[in-house]
């Protein structure tokens, strides 16, 4: 099955003032996140970076209250190597799904199976007498 991936905006740094602009963005901090559900296991992994924003122009400026989701995952799309972000993903998704590298026990120390036990609760009377 194929993986889905998604941006997600952490936070963003506004400037108060830039010349005569106000609470103008300066950088995002994204993740882009990618899911995979493979039988009844779902993977999900992650990159995260910060990305500067270039200054707009009066025109085209957009009122920090008036920005949309999209409007910022437009930016970043437009900024950074997405094709490489998500070859990166889908590398770890690979990876997570079937390790390299898995951790063994030791060949030479036995294997402690510990027995199970019953849990049994006293009964409403007992539990009477217990607290007389």
């Amino acid at each position: 099955m194929a993986n889905t991936k998604n941006w997600v905006i952490a936070a963003l740094d506004v400037a108060p003032s830039d010349e005569t602009l106000t609470d103008v963005v300066k950088s995002i901090h994204w993740r882009k996140q990618a899911t995979e559900t493979v039988g009844e296991k779902t993977y999900t992994v992650d990159v995260y970076g910060s990305c500067g924003v270039t200054a707009p122009t009066p025109e085209a400026f957009i009122s920090y209250a008036d920005l949309t989701e999209s409007e910022v995952i437009a930016w970043l799309e437009a900024t950074l190597d997405v094709e490489s972000i998500d070859n990166s993903l889908d590398a770890q998704l690979e990876s997570t799904k079937n390790p390299p590298i898995v951790n063994k026990p030791l060949p030479w120390v036995p294997v402690v199976t510990v027995p199970t036990q019953e849990i049994v609760t006293p009964s409403q009377e007992a539990a009477e007498n217990i607290t007389e």
